[in-house]
């Protein structure tokens, strides 16, 4: 495994990246994703960090979401909730929480949404 973790980034397909923006752009940057490097029809997100994984969005018009689900890790409950405020304001779609997650393995604290596409996400924090 590199320094990384166990995985060195994410690539989403969406149907189209111009009219995700600004919810991916909230979402990466309060994850501490603030560099973005945008060729046509494709947007990536990293962190300062080069050890860090990135989040890449490509588009590919013909993509279909489905029920997988992309979690993200949060050191704090506060993290938790400063992110699913940042989707909140933009325009994030089933919002669910942040709450603490009675069927899950305690402790765990977390929120659930979509983008405007139907991909599905979660910030949680284990502690």
């Amino acid at each position: 495994m590199s320094a990384a973790g166990p995985y060195d980034h994410i690539d989403l397909r969406v149907r189209e990246v111009a009219p995700l923006r600004p919810f991916y752009d909230a979402l990466m940057f309060a994850l501490g994703l603030q560099t973005v490097v945008a060729p046509e029809g494709e947007r990536s997100y990293y962190s300062n960090r080069r050890d860090q994984p990135f989040f890449g969005l490509t588009e590919d018009p013909g993509h279909v979401p489905n029920s997988s689900r992309v979690a993200f890790g949060a050191a704090t409950r506060d993290d938790v909730d400063r992110v699913a405020w940042a989707v909140r304001r933009a325009g994030a779609h089933k919002l669910e929480g942040p709450e603490v997650c009675t069927d899950y393995r305690q402790p765990y604290y977390a929120a659930f949404f979509e983008d405007a596409e139907g991909n599905r996400f979660e910030v949680c924090c284990r502690h």
